[in-house]
């Protein structure tokens, strides 16, 4: 059996490409430059605006991972159009697109990506070509919890500041987490449509800290601080450019009552797979 991972050196392909991997799974790590990938690793070398190639790859695989890259350049819609029309020529087995924390799963929420939406269109795309196809739907990522701007202080002062309420329960999840349920929905197709991913009930910021607390055996509170103080940390590390949508992302969410997922369309329920504790995705990923 083999599957197709994209991004396989980034944040999100590289947890499922070693899950793969240590599964025992004939895994093909489809990069734009194939490089920095561990070795006897399969890789091919991949534009994601090109069909021709596409196809030739998708054409025989048992399963496709396929996540949008959020590189700012403007060619999300021409990556949308060439993997729908691969994903129709080649008729891979499966499919599974992960959102990336886009919300498509809360229809009338004011969080929910618009139908015409470059994740909207592809989810849609893909679905309308018959090939059986699942979508994972996270919310926070954990690992933004690592950014030296958040880290950094929790380690030093004893202070973990994010810009949501203390009380604000989001369904955090790890990128470990989704490569969980990534390989169990490419390798078992009972299960289609959305799959949300993420703790229930949702953690607060105070959970959070006691994560950090037991892990780094320190007290660790958690502070609040505002979408442009959050702004302000993270300019220096991305630019002002690729800080400003990840500032309105939070000024959204400090919007709303809270970012969980429901129960119905759960990991949990779908699949019987929880995430991780905030302090063993901690121990997962922190140095000894």
């Amino acid at each position: 059996m083999t599957f197709i991972v994209h991004g396989a050196t980034g944040a999100q392909g590289s947890p499922v490409l070693s899950a793969l991997t240590a599964a025992g799974k004939q895994a093909v790590a489809a990069v734009r430059t194939p490089t920095g990938l561990p070795d006897g690793v399969t890789a091919a070398s991949v534009d994601l605006a090109n069909v021709d190639t596409l196809t030739d790859l998708y054409a025989g695989a048992d399963g496709v991972f396929v996540h949008l890259p959020m590189d700012g350049s403007g060619r999300a819609p021409a990556y949308v159009d060439a993997i729908t029309k691969a994903v129709a020529a080649a008729k891979p087995g499966r499919v599974v697109i992960s959102t990336s924390g886009q919300i498509v799963d809360q229809p009338g929420s004011p969080l929910q990506a618009p139908a015409d939406s470059p994740i909207a269109t592809l989810i849609q795309g893909i679905t309308d070509t018959g090939v059986s196809t699942a979508v994972v739907v996270p919310r926070l990522y954990l690992e933004n919890l690592l950014l030296p701007v958040i880290a950094g202080p929790a380690r030093e002062e004893g202070v973990l500041r994010y810009p949501l309420p203390e009380s604000f329960p989001v369904s955090w999840s790890s990128h470990l987490d989704v490569a969980d349920v990534v390989v169990r929905l490419l390798t078992d197709t009972t299960v289609t449509g959305t799959v949300a991913i993420g703790h229930l009930p949702g953690l607060t910021g105070p959970d959070l800290a006691k994560g950090f607390t037991e892990r780094l055996g320190r007290d660790i509170r958690f502070e609040a601080i505002t979408p442009d103080q959050f702004g302000d940390l993270i300019s220096p590390l991305f630019g002002a450019d690729a800080a400003a949508p990840v500032v309105g992302l939070y000024q959204a969410l400090n919007t709303q009552d809270d970012n969980t997922i429901a129960v119905t369309n759960s990991a949990q329920t779908l699949l019987g797979l929880t995430p991780r504790t905030v302090t063993a995705w901690l121990d997962a990923v922190l140095p000894d």
